[in-house]
């Protein structure tokens, strides 16, 4: 069991929906997935309640909210003014950003601060491929509404597939440093729906970073640690600068500074998304009985000790069911 006098460090990430309202190839398969009925979906007090737990126990440094697509949930913006409300400063979203444009004012006076935008391609064709359904003008819409609404940083997340989008790193680059957003470049994962394709798909690292400095100077930034990011200032022939990352989890792993821990809208705990383990905590939540925090705190422990050791890929659930 954990000791509470550890008050050791985490970073949450709670998946509010497995739904999306896109079908990106790497995360979603094509015909998405069956709706959840109610009573199988974690309720916001539910979510807040586990959230309770982990501060009580822990030094919870931040909650970040995911999906599938967080934004089709229609009580995202309460839960994050819930999470404000328990002193939770650094409260964050990752989105498609399809339907940001009319969620950004609300959620950044609920008490959200920061967003990460998903966006593979600044191409129309390319994005509507990739994305099966979705339409590029949305997305970047969503980008200036919250560069509007004062959410900063705005993190502009790209996951980096050969043949696919791949060309189009140094114009992303280039994006984000006129808009004042971060981009993160991220090596696809082997896991879910991408596994049969990501031979095919696989771009280091390395690669893409070979391919910026063409275009930029790069200033490599000291590691934070528990950051997945390993982060560089780029600089261009303008003078203009911002921040890139790169997350490498085939080619440059970070397990063992890893910190997060994620709670599913089914309520299962994950410590790491290449393993398929992880206890499931619904019951405990839905109906708290007093002991039940001793039982939270051990599923806790459970799901923090499955973390990746030996760097396999062993989980082939889909992407959209345990979060981004």
């Amino acid at each position: 069991m954990i000791a509470p006098a550890a008050r050791r460090h985490l970073s949450l990430r709670i998946s509010v929906t497995e739904q999306c309202q896109l079908r990106c190839p790497y995360c979603m398969p094509a015909q998405g997935l069956p709706a959840a009925s109610g009573e199988d979906v974690l309720k916001v007090e539910e979510m807040v309640r586990f959230v309770q737990i982990l501060r009580r126990h822990f030094d919870l440094a931040k909650v970040r909210l995911t999906g599938g697509e967080p934004l089709v949930r229609r009580d995202v913006a309460a839960l994050v003014a819930a999470l404000a409300a328990e002193g939770i400063q650094d409260i964050a979203l990752t989105t498609n950003g399809e339907l940001l444009a009319d969620a950004a004012a609300e959620l950044r006076q609920a008490g959200l601060r920061r967003v990460n935008i998903h966006i593979d391609s600044l191409d129309a064709g390319t994005y509507r491929t990739l994305t099966r359904r979705g339409r590029l003008s949305r997305a970047l819409a969503g980008v200036e509404a919250a560069r509007r609404a004062g959410l900063a940083p705005i993190k502009l997340n790209m996951v980096v597939l050969r043949g696919v989008n791949d060309s189009e790193v140094v114009a992303m680059a280039r994006f984000g440093l006129e808009r004042g957003c971060e981009v993160r470049f991220l090596e696809v994962m082997p896991i879910g729906v991408a596994a049969a394709s990501h031979r095919e798909w696989f771009v280091p690292s390395a690669e893409v970073r070979h391919r910026l400095a063409s275009a930029f100077d790069l200033e490599p930034l000291p590691v934070v640690p528990g950051a997945p990011s390993r982060d560089v200032r780029a600089r261009d022939t303008l003078g203009r600068s911002g921040l890139l990352g790169f997350i490498s989890p085939c080619s440059q792993p970070f397990c063992s500074d890893c910190r997060r821990l994620r709670l599913t809208s089914a309520g299962r705990l994950i410590g790491c998304l290449a393993r398929a383990e992880g206890p499931d905590v619904s019951a405990l939540l839905k109906a708290p009985h007093p002991g039940d925090e001793a039982g939270l705190l051990a599923a806790i422990d459970q799901a923090l000790r499955l973390k990746l050791k030996d760097h396999c890929f062993a989980d082939q659930r889909i992407m959209a069911t345990v979060g981004g």
